[in-house]
Formats: structure tokens, C-alpha cells, sequence
């Protein structure tokens, strides 16, 4: 079993984090970068909590994710083709005083057979820049879209006058 710990500064907040997160429509993986379009399949959703296979290369996972406390975000996986029910993500957001927030991830990646072994020995060693820079590409762009998000659009603000 691998235990690798990520942590990233962010401009943006936990609920906008979160808000990315829990985006499971199209162009998810341009979030995402493990979470191919064709893999994503919502099985029930509600307010703060989802079932989820999503994937991408050929490895797949059933995920529930809970949000019901917006500063502990909660994935546990549920299937998958290589990982065991042991293995999953909880994400923790911390505000800071000057505006970002921190936000630190635990994955845990335990094998259900040879090739998810093989995979989380690969992941705790030499493959954790490969998780690294997947999550940094996901923090810049939730940055990016909350960026956009942010500029109002000319002709709103006359609508709303």
C-alpha cells in the first residue's frame, strides 16, 4: 500500500475547490487529467455526496465522494479494475489570512491485484511526480476557471441596472 501526501497554496477558496471537484459534466478532465470524458459515469448524486467511476488509460474506479464538510472532502473507492476498497483521497482546505487557502491531499493507493501492486509501489517511489504535477495541473486550472468566473461579462451588469 502507498500513502502519498500532495500539498498546494491556492488563490482559490475551499468552495471553489470543491465546486471543481464535484464537476462531473463534460470537460471534466480538463481539471482532471486522470478523469477521461469516456470514463465518467455518475451512478447517484445528491447534495454532498456522489458515486462516481471515472478513470482514464485503461484503469478505472468506482468513487464515493462526500462533501458534506467542505473543508475535509472525503473520495473512497468503492470498485475498480486495480485498486482496493482501502485506497481513496481526502482532501483538507485550510484558509489562510491572506486569502488563499492551503489545501493538503492523502492518497492511498492499495493494490487489488498484481497490476494495482505493481501500480502503487510505482506511485509511492518513482511515479509520485506523475500525482504531483496531475495536481498542481488541477489546481492551476480550478485558478484559471474561477479567473474567468470572475470577470463579469459587460452586458450583465446593464441587465441588472
Amino acid at each position: 500500500m502507498s500513502t502519498i501526501h500532495l500539498h498546494r497554496t491556492t488563490t482559490a477558496t475551499p468552495e471553489q475547490y470543491v465546486a471543481g471537484l464535484t464537476d462531473f459534466g463534460p470537460g471534466r478532465s480538463k481539471l482532471f487529467d486522470n478523469s477521461s470524458d469516456a470514463y465518467l459515469k455518475v451512478h447517484h448524486r445528491t447534495g454532498s455526496h456522489a458515486d462516481v467511476t471515472e478513470g482514464s488509460g485503461g484503469i478505472w474506479e468506482r468513487l464515493h465522494y462526500d462533501w458534506s464538510d467542505p473543508e475535509h472532502v472525503v473520495l473512497t473507492t468503492t470498485d475498480s479494475n486495480v485498486w482496493s476498497g482501502a485506497s481513496g483521497h481526502t482532501y483538507t482546505f485550510t484558509r489562510k489570512p491572506d486569502g488563499t487557502t492551503d489545501i493538503d491531499v492523502v492518497v492511498i493507493r492499495d493494490g487489488r491485484n498484481l497490476t494495482g501492486r505493481l501500480l502503487g509501489f510505482v506511485l509511492g517511489t518513482i511515479g509520485r511526480g506523475v500525482l504531483e504535477k496531475a495536481f498542481e495541473n488541477s489546481v492551476k486550472a480550478i485558478e484559471a476557471r474561477n479567473s474567468k468566473g470572475g470577470q463579469q461579462d459587460p452586458g450583465i451588469s446593464d441587465l441588472a441596472a
